[in-house]
Formats: C-alpha cells, structure tokens, sequence
C-alpha cells in the first residue's frame, strides 16, 4: 500500500532538505517519531508509534529514504523536494493491513507534513 502527501514550499527550501533530514533531527519532522536512540550517519535507532526500531536513512535524488529493516510490514518512506513541494511516500509491503495500522500510517504521513510544513517557513 502507499501512503501520499504533498507541502508546498520554496523551491530552495525543498532543495536543501536533504542535508536536513538527517536522523537526528527526525523528531523535529515528524511527531509520530519520539526519540532517537543512535545516528550512525545512514543507519539508527529510533522510537516512533509503532515502537523501537532499526533505522536506515539513504539519500536518492532531491531527497531522502528511511526504511526499517526490521518492521514485520516493510515500512518505508521517501521524503523529497519535488518542484516547489514536497513529497512524502510511505509504503508497506501489505496488500490488507488491520484498519488501524492504516490509520497509523495515515496519522505518520499527516505528522510529516505538518512537520514540513513548519519546517520550512
């Protein structure tokens, strides 16, 4: 299944998100992610609404991927400047989740353009 939302904003802002978006400084985009246990540059620890979890970040062009390897659903989401937006991309290996974890995901994709959204004024 994917997940979509797309944030308006500069075309430079969206341009430098990808050195922005770096473990660390996940909680500062997204709520639904709490805490951040380790950043090794492209790998982590973090704890989000699903619990706590290996973190894999990766850049691709105009942007950045975050999986976690070890999510029974094979979550993963792609964040990147598209124009004079943002896209956010989230997906799960499931072709019928329960409706409540798609109601989380819908929720983490939410986080993340609000978080953008306020991130980027």
């Amino acid at each position: 299944m994917e997940f979509f939302a797309r944030v308006p904003c500069p075309v430079e802002a969206a341009a430098a998100l990808p050195g922005r978006l770096t473990i660390s400084e996940l909680p500062r985009w997204c709520a639904c992610i709490e805490r951040v246990f380790e950043d090794a540059g492209t790998a982590g620890e973090i704890y989000c609404i699903w619990g706590r979890f290996r973190v894999h970040r990766e850049a691709i062009r105009d942007g950045v991927r975050f999986t976690l390897p070890g999510c029974p659903n094979a979550l993963a989401w792609t964040v990147r400047g598209d124009g004079a937006e943002v896209v956010v991309h989230c997906t799960i290996d499931r072709r019928d989740p329960d409706p409540d974890f798609v109601a989380s995901i819908e929720d983490f994709v939410a986080a993340w353009a609000r978080g953008l959204e306020h991130g980027l004024r």
